[in-house]
């Protein structure tokens, strides 16, 4: 029944980093509460997982120098603030070593998400979009911006194996 417990606190992390992802393509925006809702379920998933108090320091490090870089892009105009407490939020939960591989993961997604756009956004394929549901139409819109919290998204799930959570999950 523990086992039970503690693996739908650690899938709290997938599941909510997901939906982020999903809201942020349909409307370009990351509610607060996803990234409020992971913070807070660190905790009990931390707990549950065993992590001790030098490794949740570290996890709790590596989620301040995500909300410094996710401000710093922010207000540099490359990311919006969902993505940026979500950047956080995700750099709490997996932590060090995992978290190279978040960074990598995130900037190379984040530049294939970019090329995609530019293409779906090119006059050639731009035709075509108004047949899709209304939230493909306006991903397909030139100067529009660009859902970074699915890069974000993508770059922690490429992560999260990496974490002593996922080694409880598999």
């Amino acid at each position: 029944m523990l086992e039970h417990v503690q693996t739908a606190l650690i899938l709290v992390f997938p599941a909510l980093v997901i939906l982020a992802a999903l809201r942020d393509v349909v409307s370009y925006t990351i509610p607060n509460w996803i990234s409020l809702a992971l913070a807070a379920a660190f905790v009990p998933a931390a707990l549950a997982a065993g992590l001790s108090l030098p490794m949740a320091g570290a996890h709790l490090g590596v989620g301040l120098i995500a909300l410094v870089l996710g401000m710093g892009m922010f207000a540099a105009g490359w990311i919006g603030g969902g993505d940026a407490k979500l950047f956080a939020a995700a750099g709490l939960w997996l932590g060090w070593p995992a978290a190279t591989t978040y960074l990598a993961v995130t900037g190379i997604a984040g530049g294939a998400l970019a090329t995609l756009l530019l293409t779906l956004r090119s006059g050639w394929l731009r035709a075509y979009m108004p047949a899709g549901p209304a939230w493909f139409a306006r991903l397909s819109e030139p100067g529009e911006n660009v859902p970074y919290g699915v890069a974000i998204a993508i770059g922690a799930l490429a992560a999260f194996p990496k974490t002593q959570f996922a080694a409880l999950v598999g």
